[in-house]
């Protein structure tokens, strides 16, 4: 891809796959939730065809063969539950922030359905919190992405323009948020979803990970 310089004034980060690693709580609770159905264990290929499912609320009964409310209320209690200590950051990616806010506001869009202070302490965690100007999770949009509500009301919470904006995130749903708010979109490949899934959407930028961004905002 064209190493072409974004100019922008503010950078919505998606969480999971983008900022954090968190392949180890999506395993953790998809072992957990087949124990609970008395299955056996998932392969990883399974684990994280979940989150990718859901994501885009996309069946799992294929992946679980067990009763679907049953099983997702113990993978997401199980989840939220083990993010702090099964996710882990993106290897440098405090140091690509250090640099990106001095560029641009920082703000973090998660769709985890858990309260803003949860999400803070996580990234308190991981010595990342100051980096971020403004939290938004599901808790607070009546609408996930794909909506481009979340990332609408984080602008207007850090006084920036849409067409100032660039969001990234590692996901389709990231993408087309950022398609149907008019924002600058960048991929990530450090989650779930591979170059091909992601180009299918035509990004402004597709990178290895969020600590390549400096390199690519003017």
């Amino acid at each position: 891809m064209k190493a072409t310089k974004l100019k922008v004034k503010a950078i919505l980060f998606d969480l999971d796959g983008t900022i954090v690693d968190s392949r180890g709580a999506y395993m953790e609770a998809a072992r957990t939730a087949f124990h609970a159905m008395g299955l056996e264990p998932p392969t990883l290929q399974i684990a994280l065809q979940i989150p990718k499912r859901l994501e885009q609320n996309q069946p799992i009964d294929d992946l679980t063969h067990a009763n679907t409310t049953q099983f997702l209320g113990v993978y997401l209690k199980t989840y939220f539950a083990v993010t702090k200590v099964k996710t882990k950051p993106i290897p440098n990616i405090q140091i690509a922030l250090e640099t990106l806010q001095q560029k641009a506001k920082l703000a973090l869009i998660t769709m985890r359905n858990v309260s803003k202070t949860a999400i803070t302490k996580e990234l308190e965690h991981f010595n990342l919190a100051k980096y971020f100007t403004y939290v938004i999770t599901a808790q607070d949009t009546n609408k996930p992405k794909p909506s481009p509500e979340a990332l609408i009301k984080a602008l207007k919470a850090i006084d920036a323009q849409i067409c100032d904006c660039l969001i990234v995130g590692d996901s389709v749903t990231d993408i087309k948020a950022g398609k149907a708010a008019g924002t600058k979109t960048a991929a990530v490949l450090s989650g779930l979803y591979s170059r091909q899934e992601v180009a299918k959407l035509n990004p402004d930028l597709i990178i290895k990970d969020a600590t390549q961004l400096p390199n690519y905002i003017a």
